[in-house]
């Protein structure tokens, strides 16, 4: 470990006695001389693309739990019973390993760091995460004006900055990983502001209880490119068998192409944050734009995660040559609730 720990500790910590003291409802008062952080995006990677938000900071001092659009794509962390940062998700663990840089969302000071976690899922290890490090691997630094933000689950020997050391908005200061409390890539981002835990969707105050805040502290074109999207289809492919969502996860499929004499012809998607009555939707079709595979799967309940295929097996003989396209749906009833994200669209080339 890295100096800065009993920083880091007291950090994560004191979060669960922050925000009952600070009681901090959307329309918290704050001076008016409070002058909010502005902050870049903090990785390297295109939202919608190559990185998903998957849990925004969670709004209900409660039990239950509501992101800032009054959706509820958050839960809530067990030692805190909030969520208290915005986590951004990578695609697997090929994308980690091929390293993907973690960034200073604005410039300031290190004050603290953390690296030589395990980069490891909890659920699959069945491992516990010693006390105090949930956050993993990790970076906090100072805005000034008592702004700072924190960085969490970083790639074990991937902590490129130290304490007291000045960093610039856009630096890379490490690589995103799979250390402390998680179940998948990302970065995990807190900002506090005096200690307390400010939602970067919502800044400093907002005049409604639902939705962007007054003075938002992403930077404009950051937040343009991070419209609310509370279910992603964040990964997907095909496999010439059953699929196995560890191996799917950790990037093993290679979706380019396959053998025509695969045994099956399976399309697979991973997705965060589905709702109860969601169906989704797949399709495979062949060389010559013929439907080879229709299927529907439906959701019964809210799930934070679903792993989902749908395909058929080699019946004699050879697959066609050629490139099949697969396509996946997440089909909402309630046209009137939260967004469903854009389809999910793969192909890969039989030889």
């Amino acid at each position: 470990m890295k100096i800065g720990a009993i920083l880091f500790r007291r950090v994560l910590g004191s979060l669960a006695i922050v925000l009952l003291a600070a009681g901090w409802a959307a329309g918290s008062a704050w001076a008016a001389s409070d002058t909010p952080l502005r902050m870049g995006l903090p990785l390297r990677c295109d939202p919608g693309t190559s990185c998903w938000i998957v849990n925004y900071v969670d709004h209900d001092p409660g039990p239950g739990v509501r992101d800032y659009a009054c959706g509820h794509a958050t839960y809530n962390e067990p030692s805190t019973n909030a969520h208290s940062g915005t986590d951004f998700a990578i695609r697997d663990g090929r994308a980690m390993r091929a390293g993907v840089a973690v960034l200073a969302a604005a410039d300031g000071t290190v004050t603290a760091t953390r690296d030589g976690e395990a980069d490891a899922d909890i659920k699959a290890d069945a491992r516990p995460v010693s006390g105090g490090k949930d956050c993993g691997n990790g970076v906090v630094i100072d805005h000034g004006n008592d702004w700072t933000t924190q960085y969490c689950h970083l790639r074990k020997g991937s902590v490129a900055v130290q304490p007291r050391q000045r960093v610039r908005a856009g630096q890379s200061i490490g690589l995103v990983g799979l250390s402390g409390f998680t179940q998948f890539p990302h970065v995990h981002i807190t900002v506090r502001h005096a200690g307390t835990v400010i939602d970067p969707f919502v800044g400093l105050s907002r005049a409604v209880a639902c939705g962007v805040g007054d003075v938002p502290l992403w930077d404009t074109p950051v937040l343009a490119r991070l419209p609310y999207q509370p279910t992603a289809i964040y990964n997907g492919g095909f496999a010439g068998e059953k699929p196995s969502p560890a191996r799917a996860r950790n990037g093993d499929y290679d979706v380019s192409s396959l053998d025509r004499r695969a045994a099956a012809l399976v399309l697979w998607a991973d997705l965060f944050n589905v709702m109860k009555d969601d169906r989704i939707l797949f399709s495979i079709r062949g060389p010559d734009g013929g439907i080879i595979v229709e299927h529907a799967d439906p959701v019964d309940k809210d799930q934070a995660r679903r792993f989902v295929f749908a395909g058929r097996p080699l019946k004699g003989g050879e697959w066609p040559a050629g490139v099949y396209t697969g396509t996946v749906v997440v089909e909402r009833p309630n046209r009137a609730g939260p967004p469903t994200p854009q389809p999910f669209v793969v192909r890969t080339t039989l030889r």
